[in-house]
């Protein structure tokens, strides 16, 4: 029978407690939440939902057609460059999703005969683009510059190291001038995603690479996307402008990729004018994420120093992880549920967005609730 393994598959993470639901949420969701990751609390900001509708009405639903036919407009090319000004970096591309700007990135800077140098914690995103790419690619120890060094030194030729710059499971950040250092002493460019570092690091949420000096540095590409912090949709691959020019001829999730809508554009548009007037909303986002980690292992959970936005809480298994985040939405509060194979190391753990927007007795409820529910 015709896709007859997908029963077995299906059977087998039933068994592991494994299966995963869409769950639809209402637009007037009455629970706390700390599942998003709308870490600035922008996504229904008045100035944001304001920029998605001029855009619609100047612009129309959608892009019609892929960035290099129609899929460009003014609207595009002005993000572009407000996102570049604000990162620190000489060019800027925007792409209908994150995700399409990691493959876009490593796909077209790990040609055949490069070497790819992965984090092993990396996101999917950055992994699909090491396997998709025609380069050699070695999987190194989470947050290991030495293991990167070595891993460098084994090829001669062209060579990227890819890492997130704030791990997406536990919110760690990874040591991004340590890896630049390695990759210069061998010639290698750097290739990092900040998707949960921007609008939460750096100056004024200029992100992680600019906290660390990389900004505008000519062998540093950093990726991130417009749904996290900017509270919109779609993805910007931010680096030197020979860099920017190779993708545009090069990113196949570009050049046959329908252009970013209108509607997402004017929204990450207006968040990012909205940071820039309102740079404190980065240090927020931080404070409630160190007031989180503070109350939970006062509580006795056993919760992960944040470095960013993201708190972890770990689980005792992957059953129980969703069995505790139901009960937590059960009282009112929602909370991210990762469990493999999401998880590299196999560990369960409930996830938390710090929100800029959270008030304290918004983080005392979210906490109790995750005390009280707790397995």
């Amino acid at each position: 029978m015709a896709f007859g393994w997908i029963d077995e598959q299906a059977e087998a993470r039933r068994r592991a407690g494994l299966v995963r639901t869409l769950r639809p949420r209402p637009a007037d969701s009455p629970l706390l939440d700390l599942a998003s990751n709308d870490y600035l609390g922008l996504a229904r900001h008045p100035e944001v939902t304001g920029g998605a509708a001029e855009a619609a009405r100047t612009w129309g639903g959608g892009s019609t057609g892929s960035r290099l036919v129609t899929g460009t407009t003014a609207l595009h090319t002005a993000l572009e460059r407000a996102l570049a000004a604000f990162c620190g970096f000489e060019a800027a591309l925007v792409f209908s999703s994150g995700y399409a700007a990691n493959l876009a990135a490593v796909t077209a800077l790990g040609p055949h005969g490069s070497l790819i140098v992965s984090d092993a914690g990396n996101h999917a995103s950055l992994i699909d683009g090491c396997r998709l790419a025609r380069g050699e690619r070695q999987v190194v120890g989470h947050a290991d510059p030495e293991a990167v060094r070595k891993a460098l030194a084994t090829h001669q030729g062209p060579a990227i190291v890819v890492s997130d710059t704030v791990f997406s499971v536990d919110g760690d950040r990874a040591p991004l001038a340590e890896l630049a250092e390695a990759c210069r002493e061998h010639g290698a460019g750097l290739v990092v995603d900040d998707a949960h570092g921007l609008g939460v690091l750096g100056d004024g949420g200029r992100g992680a690479p600019y906290a660390a000096g990389l900004a505008g540095a000519g062998d540093v590409v950093v990726t991130a996307t417009l749904s996290k912090s900017l509270g919109s949709q779609g993805g910007v691959v931010l680096g030197p402008a020979r860099v920017i020019d190779h993708l545009v001829n090069a990113a196949r999730t570009f050049i046959f990729d329908t252009g970013l809508a209108p509607a997402a554009a004017g929204a990450a548009l207006a968040a990012l004018r909205l940071l820039e007037r309102e740079p404190e909303r980065a240090a927020r986002a931080r404070e409630v994420a160190a007031e989180l980690h503070a109350r939970l292992t006062a509580a006795g959970l056993e919760a992960v120093r944040p470095d960013a936005a993201v708190v972890s809480v770990r689980a005792p298994s992957p059953e129980q992880a969703v069995r505790w985040a139901a009960d937590c939405r059960t009282a009112g509060l929602a909370v991210g549920c990762f469990r493999p194979p999401s998880v590299p190391d196999g560990i369960s753990r409930l996830r938390l967005t710090a929100r800029a927007d959270l008030s304290g007795a918004e983080i005392e409820r979210a906490v109790r609730v995750i005390g009280e529910t707790r397995p």
